[in-house]
């Protein structure tokens, strides 16, 4: 239960500073459409909390899958597609919340790489 509180923590943090790093990643609250299970979300940390905890439960408990899963691949490009594996998680973040924006590829590929980094960096 810690380590994955831990990982709520350590997703949103990526989260929050990807959004405030990189150029063409925005986190914002549409009004009126913002309402995830019956509650309308008015604040940006709202959203922010809630993709954060979404990232660090797909981190969780679908990454250490798709790590096995893609293991072979990850020998052969000697670990590069650890990177492409994140990319395709905040993607999928960023069409499942639409007050995410993520504008272009590379604001995609340094969104992954920061998430990425604080996940090897704070992980315990």
């Amino acid at each position: 239960m810690k380590k994955l509180i831990w990982q709520i923590l350590i997703s949103t943090l990526a989260i929050f500073l990807a959004t405030k790093i990189v150029s063409g990643v925005e986190l914002r609250v549409i009004p009126g459409k913002s309402v995830y299970f019956g509650i309308e979300l008015t604040k940006d940390w709202q959203i922010l909390i809630l993709v954060g905890t979404v990232l660090g439960l797909i981190n969780f408990f679908v990454k250490p899958i798709l790590d096995l899963i893609t293991f072979p691949l990850k020998v052969l490009t000697l670990g590069f597609f650890s990177l492409i594996l994140n990319m395709i998680i905040i993607f999928f973040l960023d069409v499942l919340f639409p007050e995410l924006e993520i504008t272009n590829f590379g604001s995609l590929f340094f969104t992954s790489l920061i998430v990425l980094l604080t996940n090897i960096f704070l992980k315990p």
